[in-house]
């Protein structure tokens, strides 16, 4: 893999569970192509990993959770959008999650349910019956650099493979850019 992976040191998933959350560790053997690269642990949110490791902002991808209530029932969404986008909270994933409400899942809750840290998270290996929401320019990215749920390590997959993830649901309009 290479094109807007700067100075990543890559290797095969599969080789390197010790840079891999249990649940990450437990499925990335099924993700065709996944590479995994260590990081200093400083440096995980996406701004400061793209200037320090000259990653492109345009193959990043964050993963964000989503809480969604309507009469008492609370749905979870994880939304994958690239770095150059905010995912449309209030307006599509909120429509998803056929909530009347919609807002950013609490970090506790996240960190908890997922078994991923903070800065971490990632689409992979998450609970199967949250809602997976892939915008339509990360499944049609040639590679993503997403969270490997530590923060010091990130994931370089083919974005098709997260498009295929259980679950995923490839959304038009899911990231909206930033303004």
């Amino acid at each position: 893999m290479t094109g807007g992976l700067g100075s990543l040191d890559l290797a095969p998933a599969g080789e390197r569970p010790d840079l891999l959350a249990d649940p990450v560790a437990a499925v990335v053997e099924t993700l065709p192509d996944a590479q995994v690269a260590p990081i200093d642990p400083d440096l995980a949110d996406t701004a400061a990993l793209c200037e320090a490791y000259d990653v492109a902002l345009d193959i990043s991808a964050n993963c964000v959770v989503v809480t969604g209530r309507r009469a008492g029932v609370e749905r979870h969404a994880a939304c994958v959008v690239l770095a150059t986008t905010l995912a449309d909270v209030n307006g599509l994933v909120r429509r998803r999650l056929d909530a009347r409400k919609a807002s950013f899942a609490a970090v506790d809750f996240v960190v908890e349910v997922t078994g991923m840290e903070y800065g971490g998270i990632t689409p992979v290996g998450l609970p199967a019956d949250w809602m997976l929401l892939v915008d339509a320019a990360v499944a049609n990215t040639d590679v993503v650099v997403i969270g490997s749920g530590l923060r010091r390590s990130k994931i370089a997959v083919p974005g098709a493979v997260l498009a295929k993830l259980p679950g995923a649901e490839v959304v038009d309009g899911l990231g909206r850019p930033v303004q």
